[in-house]
């Protein structure tokens, strides 16, 4: 599609801007942070001219630096995923987990960015400083073929399912990450304490710090908990270096059944795709988060090589017996409470990063409009916070196996998220000049993602909650 617009396109453009821009007030804004302030008047000045840059017209009430932002996108993705890489090596091999995880890596990177490019497309088409992921979804579906654009009505609703099922997801895997790594330390010195009590200790602690609005604030805690992550990392290191490798009992490639547990696992710990567009959108400078040696470029070449090399030295260290995190493996020593401890401090820190989106998507487009007429809006959106931790905390105690889920939300929201919905966005943006050859290989290259990726949501969820249902089960004839 065109960037000129005629005198036809412009009365056309200035309806959608109205009514993407309402739309937006209702459904979107506060769910970014309330980062965007949109004026009407400025916008319609810019489609007179016939030319619109959304990065230059953007309003952030707390903008984050390139710095800031790249520590936040560290620190959404250095969580608990990171830990339990050496089991999902234990599932896939030493040799297929090294060359896997840099594919998926590759393919998430390249993923988040074919999502980040289309909405700053559609911005400058719809004339509007900045969208969230679901908007992007809507409008893309919009601009495609005659049946996405009969699915757009819904498109929002549909990430939305998948958005809040990862975020909820990672928040009960944070919060049971924290329970029992604390509990380990606890035993480890004669002190025996059940694992939902101390989630229950930390659920205060927990909803207070969900409380916080803008990422702006978290900016010096991400930094200090990144620092404190790198620590803890050194500290399990040492314990992996100091371990015995027995080449016999690693396998260079494990069980193909359990391969859908690694893909999971992996997905999960790759993806920060919850916190990539809110991070974006309250850039001070978002030009430089795409680009050779952009913040994505670089965040998500680093995370790739730590999570590879926690993976393989992981497994090479402990073999089948590591846990779901290698934290709970790495012994009882004096570093390694001190890692726990510290792991747990950090991932605490991380909660409200990564819950962030869900807790404003939830709020603004599910509970708001039912209160808006109701006085004391900040007080019924602290009320939404609140019950929203307390279910995480809930499955947390209901479903204690951190391994289980992490595969299990990483197969089935993030095999649509970070994967299938960003290769359709793409098509449909891009829908009406994907011609010639050079179209042709890039809609070949979409439909091969999105078949991909629903064979791993498919087959990886099945394969999880099979293991699920066994493992509950064995617990109740167990007791």
């Amino acid at each position: 599609m065109s960037e000129k617009f005629n005198q036809g396109d412009r009365k056309e453009s200035r309806r959608r801007i109205s009514a993407v821009i309402n739309a937006r007030d209702t459904s979107t804004h506060e769910s970014q942070g309330k980062s965007h302030t949109v004026e009407i008047k400025d916008l319609k000045k810019s489609v007179e001219a016939g030319e619109y840059d959304p990065y230059n017209n953007r309003e952030v009430e707390h903008p984050t630096t390139s710095k800031e932002t790249f520590l936040h996108l560290l620190k959404g993705s250095l969580g608990t995923g990171i830990l339990a890489m050496p089991l999902a090596f234990v599932h896939s091999g030493y040799i297929l987990g090294v060359v896997a995880t840099a594919l998926i890596g590759f393919l998430c990177t390249y993923c988040i960015y074919m999502l980040v490019s289309c909405e700053y497309e559609l911005c400058k088409r719809r004339k509007i400083p900045s969208m969230n992921y679901q908007m992007t979804a809507e409008v893309a579906c919009e601009e495609g073929p005659p049946f996405f654009q009969k699915v757009a009505p819904y498109a929002q609703d549909i990430v939305n399912v998948f958005l809040l099922v990862y975020q909820l997801g990672t928040g009960t895997v944070y919060t049971l990450f924290i329970g029992e790594n604390i509990q380990i330390v606890l035993d480890d010195n004669g002190i025996y304490i059940d694992k939902r009590w101390i989630m229950s200790i930390f659920l205060l602690p927990l909803i207070l710090v969900n409380y916080v609005k803008n990422l702006k604030y978290l900016a010096p805690v991400s930094s200090v908990a990144n620092v404190i992550t790198l620590i803890s990392f050194g500290i399990i290191l040492y314990y992996m270096i100091r371990q015995d490798v027995v080449w016999e009992e690693r396998e260079a490639f494990g069980d193909y059944k359990n391969y859908p547990l690694f893909f999971g696992t992996v997905l999960f710990a790759l993806e920060a795709i919850g916190v990539i567009m809110p991070l974006e959108n309250e850039m001070k400078t978002p030009k430089s988060f795409l680009g050779p040696c952009g913040v994505l470029n670089s965040g998500m070449s680093i995370i790739v090589v730590l999570y590879t090399g926690m993976g393989f030295y992981g497994y090479l260290a402990y073999g089948s017996q590591v846990g779901g995190s290698i934290s709970y493996t790495i012994g009882n020593g004096i570093p390694a409470q001190v890692s726990k401890v510290m792991l747990a401090l950090a991932i605490f820190t991380s909660h409200p990063l990564q819950m962030y989106p869900a807790l404003g998507t939830i709020w603004t487009r599910y509970v708001r409009p039912f209160v808006k007429n109701y006085p004391h809006q900040t007080i019924y959106e602290y009320v939404t916070k609140t019950c929203v931790v307390c279910f995480c905390y809930n499955l947390a105690v209901a479903v204690p196996y951190i391994d289980l889920f992490i595969s299990l939300f990483g197969a089935f929201s993030l095999s649509a998220l970070g994967l299938a919905f960003p290769a359709i966005i793409y098509t449909c943006t891009h829908w009406y000049s994907l011609r010639g050859v050079k179209g042709f290989l890039k809609m070949t290259q979409n439909i091969i993602i999105i078949i991909f990726a629903i064979l791993g949501l498919v087959i990886g969820t099945s394969t999880t909650l099979k293991d699920i249902i066994e493992k509950i089960s064995n617990h109740n004839s167990s007791t």
